[in-house]
This record gives C-alpha cells, sequence and structure tokens, in this order.
C-alpha cells in the first residue's frame, strides 16, 4: 500500500473534511465536511456546493480506474503554440518564474491525490453522500445593490433563534419549549446569533441560516472603519482576507463587483489586528499585477511581514487538474499569502517555525461555486498561540461559527436553499 493511501486518514477525513497526506505538505479539503461542523440543525447541500463540478460524473465510476485525460486537440493547440517564438515581457518572465517555483510541489502533490486511491473514491461521492437536496426556490437578494441605496439603514432582518428548554421552579422541572425573535437593522450593524445553536434569518422574504455564535457586519468598503467600535473586544488573532480583485471574467459574468488594488490599502489591519499580534491569510491570483502590488505596496502599508505561500489547487471529482498545470493564462491554482502584523513590534519566536511549517503547502479541493474558496481555519488555526483565537474574514460571502464575517455581502452563500434540516 502507498504512504499517501495510508487508511487511518480516511476517519479524520471523513469526521473533518481534511485529508493530510503522510511525509508530504499537501492536504485534500472537503469544504462541505468542513464547513458542516458550524452546524447544529442544518447542513449544507452537497449538491448545491458543487454545482459545477460533478455534471459528468458516472455514479459507478472507480475512482482506481480513473486516469487523469486530456482532449488531444488542446495539446495540439499547445504544441503550435510552442513553436512560436514570442519575447515574453518582464512582468510575463517573472509571472513563469513564480510558476516554475511552485510547479513541483504542485505536481508532487497532486501525484499523492491520484495515488489515493481510497480517498479518491470518497472524492466521487462527495456531491451523493448524505445527500438531501433541498427544496427551497427561493431567488437570491442582492444585497451589494441594496447596500447602495438611501434607505439601506432602514432594512430590518428578523432573526428566530432556535427554541429552548425553559426551566422553571427550584426542581429545574421543564416547562414550555420557547423561541425568541429579535428584529435588527441588516445593513452597517454587528449582527450576532450569540447562541449554541443555529439561527434562521427572515429578509425580504428570503431566509437565510446562522451559524451558532457567529457575527456578521454588511456595508461596503467606506464604512468598515464602523465596524472597530461595533467589536468591543482586543482584536483577532487571524484574519483571512479575499479581495475581489479586479477580473474580466467576474466583470463580464456580472459575478461580483471587483476594486481597483489602491481600496485595499485601507483596510485597517492595524486596528482589527489582536494586540499579540494576527496572521494575515491573502488569498491571490495569478497575475503578476497583484504579486507585485501585495509584495511592493499593500503588506508594506498594512505593516504586514510575509511568512509564507501556500496553494490552492483546484482538482475534478475524479483526481484530474481543473485544467492543465502548464496553462499561461488560466492555471488550476490560487495563492494564499500568509503574513504576520504584530502590534508591539515584537519578534515573536513562534514565527520562524510557523513559515518552516506552512510555506510551499499544497490545498487541494474540488472548487465549489465560483470564487468561493476552501475553508483554512482548520490549518491555520493549529497554529495560533492561543486555546480559542478570535477570527474574522474580510470581504466574506459566507459565515462561520465563532467568526465575524465582513463584506458587502456576507450572506451570500446563507440562504436556506443551499442547506438542509438534519
Amino acid at each position: 500500500m502507498d504512504d499517501s493511501d495510508d487508511p487511518n486518514n480516511l476517519p479524520e477525513f471523513l469526521e473533518s473534511g481534511i485529508y493530510r497526506f503522510p511525509y508530504s505538505n499537501a492536504a485534500f479539503i472537503d469544504p462541505v465536511r468542513s464547513l458542516n461542523r458550524s452546524y447544529r440543525r442544518f447542513k449544507l447541500s452537497p449538491s448545491a456546493y458543487y454545482c459545477r463540478s460533478f455534471p459528468s460524473v458516472p455514479d459507478t465510476q472507480d475512482a482506481a480506474e480513473v486516469v487523469p485525460t486530456e482532449n488531444p486537440k488542446k495539446r495540439s493547440r499547445r504544441a503550435k503554440k510552442k513553436k512560436k517564438d514570442v519575447a515574453l515581457n518582464e512582468r510575463e518572465r517573472e509571472a513563469d518564474r513564480r510558476h516554475q517555483e511552485a510547479r513541483p510541489f504542485l505536481a508532487k502533490a497532486h501525484e499523492a491525490l491520484l495515488r489515493a486511491s481510497e480517498l479518491r473514491r470518497c472524492m466521487l461521492s462527495l456531491r451523493r453522500n448524505g445527500e438531501i437536496d433541498s427544496a427551497d426556490d427561493q431567488e437570491k437578494v442582492s444585497f451589494v445593490e441594496l447596500g447602495l441605496l438611501w434607505q439601506a439603514p432602514f432594512y430590518e432582518m428578523t432573526i428566530n433563534f432556535a427554541q429552548q428548554e425553559k426551566r422553571v421552579g427550584n426542581g429545574g422541572e421543564s416547562g414550555n419549549r420557547v423561541g425568541e425573535k429579535r428584529v435588527v437593522n441588516a445593513f452597517s450593524n454587528l449582527v450576532c446569533n450569540d447562541t449554541s445553536d443555529d439561527a434562521e434569518a427572515e429578509f425580504l422574504n428570503c431566509r437565510y441560516v446562522l451559524p451558532r455564535d457567529s457575527c456578521f457586519y454588511m456595508s461596503d468598503l467606506l464604512q468598515i472603519h464602523n465596524l472597530i467600535p461595533a467589536v468591543a473586544e482586543p482584536g483577532f488573532h487571524l484574519i483571512v482576507i479575499d479581495p475581489p480583485w479586479e477580473n474580466a471574467s467576474a466583470h463580464q459574468k456580472l459575478r461580483y463587483p471587483t476594486l481597483p488594488n489602491r481600496y485595499f490599502l485601507s483596510l485597517p489591519i492595524n486596528e482589527l489586528a489582536h494586540r499579540e499580534g494576527a496572521i494575515v491569510a491573502l488569498w491571490l491570483t495569478n497575475r503578476e499585477k497583484f504579486h507585485r502590488f501585495v509584495e511592493k505596496e499593500l503588506f508594506p502599508s498594512w505593516g504586514v511581514k510575509h511568512i509564507a505561500t501556500l496553494y490552492w489547487l483546484k482538482v475534478k471529482p475524479d483526481g484530474s487538474l481543473l485544467c492543465n498545470l502548464d496553462l499561461s493564462h488560466h492555471r488550476p491554482y490560487e495563492y494564499l499569502l500568509l503574513g504576520h502584523y504584530d502590534n508591539e513590534g515584537k519578534d515573536l519566536e513562534y514565527l520562524s517555525q510557523l513559515g518552516n511549517k506552512l510555506d510551499k503547502t499544497v490545498i487541494m479541493s474540488v472548487p465549489g461555486d465560483y470564487s468561493r474558496k476552501p475553508p483554512v481555519e482548520d490549518l491555520l488555526c493549529q497554529y495560533i498561540p492561543c486555546k480559542e483565537p478570535r477570527c474574522i474574514e474580510l470581504f466574506a460571502r459566507e459565515m462561520r461559527h465563532g467568526w465575524i464575517s465582513w463584506g458587502n455581502e456576507p450572506l451570500h452563500f446563507q440562504q436556506s436553499k443551499y442547506f438542509h434540516k438534519e
């Protein structure tokens, strides 16, 4: 049996959604299993999460027999392109250098995945395993458009908290089960489910699921500083940022509004960071323009020191890559840059060890909806020297148990159509 197919890793994967490859800095994540740990009465619908990834996978296909295939026409087109002697400009050369640096780690991680036949059998059932299709046929609400209206501060949301058993009398006899309703402002307001169970929210005739012990603050970038006084705590140990980088595809498909790079300079990382320091995790695409901006302007302006580079490698349910690894215009991976912000200017001892442990880590997963990132908290929080780290996601489009989610549409993937009841 190959080391990559250690059966001892499968129980952990089925429980946590994370498969760690032995003797390798690589892991496979099933976001549905991982995110479902945030919920009690509700579960994410696999068919809703993996809506783009499973249409052509036959139910009876055996993962051990699956061999990554490629369209011969694509190979022919690439061969013709290679014959052309095209001189690369400076930015293209630098992008190719980054790719060549990353390629060995990505290829090694993918080879380990292909050898893990038991894991790949589980991958083929990601969508079917425990599937209960949601019957919710609600239309989506455009929080981005509503937030731009002058009426936005007056929109209200009703939160229905889980029914709890009421204790009466000195003997603690059980009384009637009662549920609490709370009406709150939906925009520019810290909205919390501070209970140990999931809550349901109603907004403009649509329903949303709020995970236990979670909060969201919905506003545009101009109001982000109002989040600071709303959170009466000493800051966050982990700050995950998924910026809406300028992207022609997102713009053409009207997926979400993007922002020019300079807008991200105004993010108040120094005010959000915990007084003992914070890990900053920044999602980044392959465009060299963005890499240069982060290295030369963004991290320096935030006071963040880069400590490690992680990769998110996108694969299909059969284990093959989403596209050829060497396609210059559309590569099947993205970057997750880790940095550290220190409020007190101290050089923490664990930083170098943290960088050594996490640098060149490859996270593999079957992608969900457009631009939806896999959850990485289980991989990162174990390295934060705090029993219960405080975490926040900026430009969030979904919520997590124990997290604060900020953005102009943090409820995007919280609509009840994405869930089913247990």
